[in-house]
């Protein structure tokens, strides 16, 4: 067996991780797909927006110089040549002391550089009555949004509602985006059993699968639940033959040090290790490596764990094999006041869980790794160095959660 790096700094590891994503090939979808997917090529605006002067109001177009003495004491009357709904045009132009009815996102008519609302008129027959004057930053040059050619959205980005949205004003019908990933999730150990089965003493439910398959949705990625494998190293090697086409495997349990962590082993023995230890608490026991060529996290069997491994570190492979330009957790990071003490995890990060409750930061509590409750009630997980505690009122660290949960 290869040396490999162990009881590495959560840095390192996200180096190493992203070191050997394998980028996906891509695939064109229509816009109504395409959210949070990550985009594959610059997109270039098709055309103009708005692709004419136009109105930004209800109202009357008009020539400013001819409305500038408009007040409640002194009245212009403008004639009133036409009227110019949404998406049609005027065919003429605007003369002195002219007016044009004109709706929200109309075309300007030629000689018009103006509109006054239609709150602040009145229609006389053929004339509309002002009572202030019109205003140039009523009207919407065109390009305004944007040109032509322009890059508005750039690879790597995650479309959302307004990306799309944006998209389609730019005038594109579909939009070339990164394959999602394929990642299967695999749990271990013969305590395991499945929820909806009676429940025996020192057996425990299989939460692992479904937090991690609700993390890997939420990544723009599409899990895959393989089926339980009890401790038998053959076992778990007939399952990861038969895993079919994954980006990357992630199994929960059977990493650390005991006698039946058989993930661990099997890598170790017919696998490469890529390291296998990272210094931070909780999930200190992670291991990424391969298998028959198969990308595996190793994450460890405690709840808490396998989901700050997925978070901190699993991501950073999967937003690399995306070519998703976006920050990753662990260096997206905001600022707040201790709320109450923190207490550091000796020569490892820690990362307690907390609520943030009037930009200060309090732990939820019991921080044990087994303490699955601590996730579900947490805002955020703090980011202190190793060998350092955090008193009452000090500046502090935080990794909020509802980005990625």
């Amino acid at each position: 067996m290869k040396p490999y790096p162990t009881q590495i700094s959560v840095t390192e590891a996200i180096q190493i991780l992203q070191n050997h994503a394998r980028a996906l090939n891509t695939e064109t979808l229509p816009l109504l797909e395409c959210y949070g997917r990550t985009l594959a090529d610059n997109v270039l605006a098709l055309v103009d927006h708005p692709s004419a002067t136009n109105s930004a109001m209800d109202g009357y177009a008009c020539r400013l110089e001819d409305t500038l003495s408009a007040s409640e004491q002194t009245l212009v009357r403008l004639e009133l040549i036409g009227d110019i709904p949404a998406g049609q045009m005027f065919h003429g132009s605007i003369g002195k002391n002219q007016a044009v009815g004109i709706y929200t996102g109309a075309p300007m008519p030629e000689g018009s550089d103006a509109v006054v609302p239609v709150e602040v008129t009145k229609t006389q027959g053929e004339l509309v009555i002002l009572s202030k004057p019109a205003d140039p930053a009523n009207v919407r040059p065109q390009g305004q949004d944007f040109q032509k050619g322009q890059n508005l959205l750039s690879q790597g980005l995650t479309l959302n509602a307004a990306s799309v949205g944006l998209a389609a004003a730019m005038g594109h019908a579909t939009l070339k985006v990164r394959r999602k990933p394929r990642v299967g999730i695999l749990a271990t150990g013969d305590e395991v059993i499945a929820p909806g089965k009676p429940l025996t003493k020192g057996h425990v439910y299989n939460s692992n699968s479904f937090s991690l398959a609700g993390l890997v949705q939420a990544a723009g990625s599409t899990p895959i639940i393989l089926e339980h494998v009890r401790d038998d190293k053959d076992l778990l090697a007939k399952a990861l033959e038969q895993t079919g086409q994954l980006d990357l495997l992630l199994t929960s349990g059977g990493v650390s040090m005991g006698k039946y962590d058989f993930v661990r082993d099997l890598l170790f023995e017919e696998g490469e290790v890529y390291f296998w230890k990272v210094a931070m608490k909780p999930a200190g026991p992670v291991l990424f490596g391969q298998w028959n060529h198969l990308p595996v996290l190793g994450l460890p069997g405690n709840p808490v764990s396998s989901m700050l491994a997925f978070l901190l570190l699993a991501k950073a492979y999967l937003q690399t094999s995306l070519g998703s330009t976006e920050a990753l957790p662990y260096y997206s990071r905001t600022k707040t006041i201790a709320g109450s003490e923190l207490k550091g995890a000796g020569s490892k990060e820690h990362f307690p869980r907390v609520c943030l409750e009037n930009q200060h930061a309090f732990s939820t509590g019991n921080q044990s790794s087994g303490v699955l409750s601590s996730m579900h009630l947490a805002h955020a997980v703090a980011v202190i160095s190793a060998k350092t505690n955090v008193q009452l009122g000090e500046a502090l660290e935080v990794i909020e959660l509802h980005k990625y949960l």
